[in-house]
């Protein structure tokens, strides 16, 4: 379409050369019609072209962000814990919008403009040698010219444009880290200080862009004084030409016209460079986050569990964040039985939310095996794995919407009878329904909306709805007073009725309900024996 488009460009500017030939300089208006007809056809041609061309790049391009961000966020979620642990939010998040639309300005954009140059240097090239290739090959000398000017001044803008990624990034970083942290910005009185930051790094963005602006004022008026001698210069030569009879005056007016338009795309090539730079900028930052491999890989052959019985096994587990890091387990060992509780208790950073973590298949053991139904968990997909495994976490996590959408969001084909008789379970049915639309009430960014006894309620409901055999419990009782506590011991006594469950607390009170409890000593596991609910609490004390 592009192609289609340039070629009636330079037909429609042809044709300029017989008005002024074959109507004006004659003084007749004969030529006139067929003149209007070719103009009215060449519209028509043009308008379509250019609506399938808009079009076509529209979808191209919108699919292409969409294509590239869906696949960017699904690596990202297939990356282990401790690397989205290192990431700043807002900086990921940049990536996912700024970055990939610069890719995409480049690809889009930069590439049908650099078709569209290159074709409009040809036809209009092409044209001049028709209408006098002596005067063509003059015009033609400024050409180089004018693209070499170009060139350099885009090669300072490169790393102008890096930095400028980079600081767009931060940017967003600062701001989101300052609005997710709202209460604790606010209770500090830190708010002049987040903004403060955000003014250095946008500071940063700023100086970048006056960089830029800089050598785009001194490149400007270097072409247009180029465009400007070059142009005198054809007029002056083109004028001799047509009192000398080898070049008529329509044929000198054209002339000029494409010579006109051909400085636009020489210059237009040139400057390609900054959105190559941006783009390149952009592409980097993305790729870092494709290249980062994931800490879990699911095996080629592995197979759909259906529904797990529930034995779960360690088999003397090894594991470290990294090659030179302390081990975390070492030689760990442990089994629990299809509807045992076990307790795991142990100092922090002992080990006990990293053998959680496992349990989901969030990390592999760096050596041993850990097993489901006598089976290597390596050896299952992760979809029917994370099927089989539920985990209540100390924060309890709630997605932006509905009470429905939480509650059934790792089961949305589940009904909505099930739905409330997890909530009733959950002991959640009661301040749901107090709330303005019920179920249908929306809690706002992480349940905000919630205390934290509800967030954690409508949490538990969510586990007992997606009613997988194998339960995760770590610390759910984190950060609620007694009595939200008391409260929060009946539902979890519901949800782990019958399931394999981990419980990771230093909570007397829930701690009580397992089976039996097992302590994290030097990353390995060792047994420990009943206590009385009192004593208990005085030796976690």
């Amino acid at each position: 379409m592009i192609a289609v488009g340039v070629a009636i460009t330079t037909v429609e500017i042809w044709l300029f050369k017989s008005i002024v030939d074959d109507v004006l300089v004659p003084g007749t208006l004969e030529p006139l019609v067929w003149i209007a007809g070719a103009y009215v056809g060449l519209l028509l041609m043009g308008a379509i072209a250019s609506l399938a061309d808009d079009y076509i790049a529209t979808w191209v391009a919108e699919n292409f962000v969409l294509d590239l961000r869906c696949d960017t966020l699904a690596h990202a979620q297939s990356l282990s814990p401790s690397f989205l642990d290192q990431q700043h939010l807002g900086d990921l998040l940049s990536r996912l919008t700024g970055d990939v639309r610069a890719i995409e300005e480049f690809v889009v954009e930069g590439v049908s403009a650099a078709l569209s140059a290159a074709l409009r240097i040809i036809f209009f090239t092409a044209a001049l040698f028709i209408l006098q290739w002596q005067l063509a090959l003059v015009a033609l000398i400024t050409a180089p010219l004018l693209w070499i000017g170009t060139r350099i001044c885009m090669n300072w803008i490169k790393e102008a444009s890096r930095d400028q990624r980079r600081f767009s990034g931060s940017v967003t970083a600062v701001a989101a880290g300052a609005l997710a942290n709202h209460a604790l910005v606010t209770a500090s009185n830190r708010q002049d200080y987040e903004v403060e930051r955000l003014r250095n790094e946008g500071q940063g963005a700023l100086r970048t862009q006056l960089a830029t602006a800089r050598i785009g004022g001194l490149l400007n008026p270097m072409v247009n004084l180029a465009e400007l001698v070059g142009m005198m210069t054809i007029v002056l030569l083109g004028s001799l030409a047509v009192s000398d009879g080898s070049l008529t005056l329509g044929g000198l007016l054209i002339f000029v016209t494409y010579l006109g338009k051909l400085y636009g795309p020489v210059r237009d090539l040139g400057s390609l460079g900054e959105t190559v730079f941006e783009a390149a900028a952009g592409a980097e930052r993305v790729i870092e986050v494709l290249d980062e491999k994931p800490g879990v890989v699911e095996r080629a052959n592995a197979v759909d569990l259906g529904r797990a019985k529930g034995k779960i096994s360690f088999e003397a587990v090894d594991f470290t964040y990294g090659p030179d890091t302390i081990p975390v387990l070492s030689d760990f060992s442990l089994e629990l039985v299809p509807g045992e509780m076990v307790a795991l208790t142990g100092p922090s950073g002992s080990g006990k939310s990293t053998a959680a973590k496992m349990m989901m298949r969030l990390h592999d053991p760096t050596s041993g095996r850990l097993m489901i139904d006598g089976r290597d968990m390596r050896d299952a997909t992760l979809k029917s794995l994370r099927r089989n495994v539920s985990v209540l976490l100390q924060e309890a996590l709630i997605v932006r919407g509905s009470v429905r959408e939480n509650i059934k969001y790792a089961r949305p084909d589940a009904g909505d009878e099930e739905m409330i008789e997890a909530a009733v379970a959950a002991g959640a049915h009661e301040f749901i329904e107090a709330l303005p639309d019920g179920y249908a009430s929306d809690l706002g960014e992480r349940g905000r909306s919630l205390s934290s006894g509800q967030r954690q309620r409508v949490a538990i409901a969510r586990a007992l709805l997606a009613d997988a055999p194998v339960l995760v419990l770590d610390e759910p009782s984190t950060g609620l007073d007694a009595a939200s506590r008391d409260e929060l011991v009946a539902p979890l006594r519901r949800l782990t009725a019958g399931r394999t469950t981990l419980l990771i607390s230093h909570d007397p009170r829930l701690i009580e309900q397992a089976d039996r409890s097992i302590r994290i000593d030097g990353g390995r596991a060792i047994p420990t024996a009943p206590l009385p609910g009192n004593q208990l609490e005085r030796v976690l004390v």
